[in-house]
């Protein structure tokens, strides 16, 4: 039975559901709707709503109504009545109860059935044809929710790009197995804020977490009938609620202030939370996916239509496109991610697919009105904002081209240096660009190095481990005969597919681990690191493990490698104390006043300087690169001249032994040795193995010796201690 329910006209901002203490404002767009129905549930089992109020008060496009009494925990959703016709773009159908797209907290999980479509399933002509059958007890619901929560002091960090080392991981994957983490909490948003958790984030060294999608999202029908599941979560159906799934505490906006709690503990320890965002599409999928929200308030203003709007614009692979040439769009993308920062405090957004967002009629366009609104916005364009910049439509690739103000993924700083060290057909030219920020890519946009995101691994594709242990994938677990996930992943097994016990093989393996990553956290940029690299996590071959909610994705704590954890800690710590590896400003390759000394010279094996024609050599897989302490430009934050140590790099990606020539005694008359990627397990707390000018100094196939000038400069910074690590 359905009651009534007093209600006033209320207001038509803000949108969502918001509660001022007395009672709570409801306000929805609508354009193209003729009625608008607000329904209240008592409790989540409720197969139908005990209140049901037409929402009779229109201001332009947005429909609102005010009800007194109601309180935070209440559950509610929308019914939009207006014309099913497909073939026009419309597809309302009051028979389907919709989540609010401002939804603060959306409770429960989508319960798989034919109602939840808005046509007839198996009809010719499926979705030309009107279902009838009530949706509502397979839907979860919206939720009003409390605002208000004590964050003390907290207060963004800012954490220059240049200072930054990012770490992506996925709240369950990385807590899930952990042993030191409650089994109540595990994989939940208090689990990533645990103590322990927070301890070895800090320990590593890592200022950033970049968390996979958080947003609400809903697990495809076709991976669940299979029993697989959405893991990774790039299916949101709700831009502004904490998915419930990662909740230890409640689902009736518990999971909201839960969130918070997570964030400012990261915020006490130091580190910035960055998240993960797929604003480029719905999980509502193609003309062929169910009703669940956006298609039911308003298919033609919400998503990119073809010239036959029954049709969906697909640039992104699921089956629609968000339209963000609609106003209305546009705002709630930008209502979402104010949210986020001022409400939700997150330091950052990755946006996925992010070209998707520039694009205006068939092209990417990066001046945009997505870019427009948010350069100007004085939130957002203050955050860290990274763009995976490709989506899948022609000219979607788009490494290079976003505005000043953007950061970006750096797929092409991935496949080289993975190229670089497997023996690829990486040249030398491209490799020294890459390391040294992409000036290619991003100098003449007036951006720094600070743009260039570096990665060897992410989520989508090999583990760090897997891309030195296979040469092919192995996703036959996902249920597709192994036809999903890239084919082309720049990896090398070494001599056997997996795991072996061949001790030459796994030594090889471990050295070529080591190498990646020193290159990673030596290269000019920022550098992200993918959770579990660091202590040897494999997926068992699989590079597309988005259905894989099992072992196959979670950290394997009890099998971490606590060597290579350590080594790792101390290149990231050895990065941060010196500021020759995360320069502000690019290399000018030019003198410097006073000593006559580039910033930066590169030598060939024999120790000396890199000729034109040498740089694209096929052959050529072995240089030498001094980097100039007194060279880096810039001031530190008391507005002194910063400078560094001089360094020497020496790589060899050759499979034989080679010997190197050091420079001339005008480059440095004495080096120490402090990493040898052959033989060391540890950086050198006290650098040994002096090296003269122009002696000669074998380095082993495959490896990277890092010399430090031996003389120290007056005016250098002290390096940052290293802190004692803490049991993971």
């Amino acid at each position: 039975m359905i009651k009534t329910q007093e209600f006033y006209t209320g207001k038509p901002y803000p949108l969502g559901a918001t509660w001022d203490g007395n009672g709570v404002n409801f306000a929805i767009y609508a354009e193209n709707a003729e009625g608008v129905d607000l329904c209240l549930f008592n409790s989540i089992e409720d197969d139908i709503e005990t209140i049901k109020v037409r929402l009779r008060e229109r201001t332009h496009h947005i429909w609102h109504t005010y009800l007194p009494g109601i309180q935070p925990g209440q559950l509610y959703g929308y019914r939009v009545s207006g014309p099913y016709k497909p073939s026009e773009g419309h597809r309302f159908n009051a028979y389907k109860l919709l989540l609010d797209p401002y939804a603060k907290a959306i409770s429960g999980t989508l319960q798989w059935h034919d109602a939840l479509f808005g046509y007839e399933i198996g009809n010719e002509d499926e979705d030309l044809s009107f279902n009838t059958t009530d949706s509502a007890p397979y839907m979860p619901k919206s939720v009003v929710v409390n605002d208000q929560f004590d964050w003390e002091d907290d207060k963004p960090l800012n954490i220059p790009y240049h200072e930054t080392v990012i770490y992506e991981a996925h709240v369950k994957g990385l807590t899930f197995l952990h042993p030191g983490i409650p089994e109540q909490i595990r994989g939940t948003y208090s689990a990533v804020a645990h103590p322990v958790m927070i301890d070895y984030l800090k320990d590593l060294g890592i200022t950033a977490i970049e968390l996979m999608p958080i947003h609400h999202f809903i697990e495809d029908r076709h991976l669940k009938e299979k029993g697989l599941t959405n893991y990774w979560g790039y299916n949101t159906i709700g831009f502004f609620a904490p998915d419930a799934r990662y909740a230890a505490t409640g689902i009736l906006g518990q999971q909201v202030n839960e969130f918070k709690s997570m964030v400012k503990a990261l915020h006490k320890a130091g580190i910035e939370l960055i998240i993960d965002v797929v604003y480029n599409h719905t999980a509502e999928g193609s003309h062929l996916g169910p009703t669940l929200c956006f298609r039911g308030i308003d298919n033609a203003s919400y998503y990119r239509l073809t010239d036959d709007k029954r049709y969906y614009m697909d640039y992104t692979g699921t089956g629609n496109t968000l339209n963000t040439r609609m106003p209305y769009v546009l705002q709630l993308i930008m209502d979402s991610l104010r949210y986020w920062i001022q409400e939700m405090h997150v330091d950052g957004f990755r946006f996925d697919l992010a070209a998707t967002l520039a694009r205006e009629l068939h092209e990417v366009n990066k001046l945009g009105a997505f870019f427009d609104i948010i350069h100007q916005d004085p939130v957002i364009s203050r955050v860290k904002l990274i763009a995976e910049p490709w989506d899948i439509g022609e000219g979607g690739y788009q490494v290079g081209k976003f505005p000043v103000g953007w950061a970006e993924w750096n797929g092409l700083y991935r496949d080289c240096i993975r190229d670089y060290w497997r023996g690829g057909e990486s040249r030398l030219a491209e490799f020294a660009q890459r390391i040294t920020g992409s000036a290619d890519l991003y100098k003449n946009d007036y951006r720094s190095p600070g743009a260039s995101i570096n990665f060897i691994t992410a989520h989508d594709g090999f583990t760090l481990q897997d891309l030195v242990s296979f040469n092919a994938k192995h996703n036959e677990a996902n249920g597709e005969h192994n036809n999903d996930g890239d084919d082309n992943n720049h990896s090398c097994n070494y001599g056997v597919e997996g795991p072996t016990k061949d001790k030459n093989i796994l030594e090889t393996r471990k050295r070529q681990k080591k190498n990646l990553l020193t290159t990673l956290l030596l290269s000019q940029g920022v550098p992200m690191l993918l959770s579990g690299d660091e202590m040897g996590n494999s997926q068992f071959g699989n590079n597309n493990a988005y259905c894989q909610d099992n072992e196959i994705s979670w950290l394997k704590w009890n099998e971490k490698d606590d060597i290579f954890i350590n080594f790792v800690r101390q290149l990231i710590w050895f990065r941060k104390s010196h500021p020759a590896f995360s320069r502000r400003r690019w290399f000018q390759e030019q003198p410097i006043r006073g000593i006559g000394l580039e910033d930066i010279v590169w030598f060939a094996p024999d120790g000396s300087e890199m000729k034109d024609e040498q740089w694209n050599e096929g052959y050529a897989k072995s240089l030498g690169v001094y980097l100039n302490g007194l060279g880096l430009r810039c001031l530190d934050e008391k507005g002194r001249k910063l400078t560094d140590k001089d360094f020497y790099l020496l790589f060899n990606a050759h499979d034989d032994a080679i010997d190197f020539s050091l420079p001339p005694e005008k480059f440095g008359q004495q080096w120490l040795k402090v990493l040898d990627t052959a033989t060391d397990d540890d950086l050198l707390k006290e650098p040994e193995a002096s090296f003269k000018a122009g002696e000669k100094l074998k380095v082993t196939g495959r490896s990277i010796i890092l010399l430090q000038g031996q003389h120290i400069r007056p005016d250098s910074n002290p390096p940052q201690t290293l802190p004692e690590l803490s049991e993971p």
